[in-house]
């Protein structure tokens, strides 16, 4: 009984893991737990400026940076060559600088730049760099304008005042945002306009943010932006129109429910209305309808000049839709317009007060030619694989 008894006491301690210096057997030494790491050497911070000394023709658009490598950075100063300071800002976590206002074109700036390393002893550089010369400045208009409320068809335009060779860094300069996120891409209609659309529509209530940044940027040749813009554009109701000559009849869309079916007439015969998807582009009234704006004078058996109460520009080719009362008996019935798509003061009047530019107008069996991807908004006429090439 005795025996039993020690057996147990010495099993209890081995669970406890209480070494007995009176136990009859050998104990095993437990394997280390943990295994001590030693702290890295201190070293030396190595301090980056960027652009290097000496560099020269520097895009006066590009961030100016300080890089601490294995250390902080304490000071910068940088300094044009009146002597005044270029503001900038240090990063959180202390290891970079940047600048945060814009150089100017041919000037000569220097950059004195003080970090610490894990050794605690300061490291100071230093560099002296010129900025580029433009051979020409561009400035950059754009459509639609911030704080405007557009269609959901609405493309955002941009247009440069001279021919840009480098389109990739263009693009890159011009920032496109929206809430909703949506999938997009850049086209090229010539060298000076490019456009930037959704895959598919906006989604209604979309709000884009467009930050072009081009100040200082080089668009090649010696080309480089002048003035940098920003905007906020909101996406209003999703209003849709399908305009169909063979029918006579307008169909339109609200948020996805028909608003209201309009009589029109399109384009008569050797007159007929372009096919395809429109985008409005401007509204008017008290408007007055010359065919001498797209090569018809006025004085010839096709030409006119005529005073309607409400048009809205569907294409720079002069088409609209707006009032006609003249042909109100045809409407629903004939086409007998000069391509423009007719109807009455009342739906007109009814239609523009409800629509706004970048809505769209589908125009179909209307027996005309495919509406050109380059006349007014014609964007939505390039099929979308073709678009995302760029057309560089």
């Amino acid at each position: 009984m005795r025996r039993g008894f020690v057996v147990g006491a010495l099993l209890a301690v081995a669970v406890t893991g209480v070494a007995s210096c009176t136990s009859e057997s050998p104990t095993e030494e437990a394997p280390p737990t943990s295994t001590s790491r030693q702290a890295p050497p201190p070293k030396p911070v190595q301090m980056v400026v960027t652009p290097a000394d000496k560099a020269a023709d520097v895009p006066p658009g590009s961030p100016i940076t300080v890089a601490a490598v294995a250390g902080k950075v304490t000071e910068v100063l940088l300094t044009n060559d009146a002597g005044e300071p270029v503001a900038g800002a240090l990063s959180p976590d202390g290891t970079t600088w940047q600048t945060t206002e814009p150089l100017g074109f041919g000037r000569t700036y220097s950059a004195t730049a003080t970090g610490v390393g894990t050794d605690e002893k300061p490291v100071t550089v230093t560099s002296t760099f010129t900025t580029a010369t433009p051979r020409v400045k561009s400035d950059l208009s754009m459509s639609p304008l911030d704080g405007d409320t557009v269609g959901v068809g609405q493309p955002l335009a941009f247009y440069f005042e001279v021919p840009i060779t480098d389109k990739v860094a263009a693009e890159q300069a011009i920032q496109i945002t929206s809430t909703p996120a949506v999938e997009g891409a850049f086209y090229w209609f010539d060298d000076e306009q490019v456009h930037w659309r959704p895959k598919e529509y906006w989604p209604a209530g979309t709000k884009i943010t467009i930050n072009a940044e081009i100040y200082g940027k080089h668009f090649g040749d010696g080309v480089f932006g002048d003035d940098s813009r920003l905007a906020t554009i909101t996406v209003g109701d999703a209003i849709t129109m399908v305009a169909d000559g063979a029918t006579h009849q307008m169909t339109v869309t609200l948020n996805g429910v028909v608003a209201r079916t309009i009589p029109i007439s399109m384009g008569k015969p050797n007159h007929e209305t372009p096919a395809g998807t429109y985008v409005v582009m401007s509204e008017h009234t008290n408007y007055t309808m010359d065919s001498s704006t797209y090569g018809v004078p006025v004085e010839s058996g096709n030409g006119y000049r005529t005073h309607v109460a409400v048009a809205s520009r569907m294409s720079n080719s002069g088409i609209f839709y707006h009032s006609a009362p003249w042909s109100v008996g045809d409407q629903g019935n004939d086409n007998v317009s000069h391509g423009c798509i007719n109807m009455s003061t009342e739906n007109a009047s009814w239609l523009q007060e409800l629509s706004q530019k970048g809505d769209v107008i589908t125009v179909q069996n209307s027996g005309g030619e495919p509406l050109p991807h380059w006349d007014g908004l014609g964007d939505w006429q390039i099929p979308w694989e073709q678009w995302q090439t760029g057309n560089h």
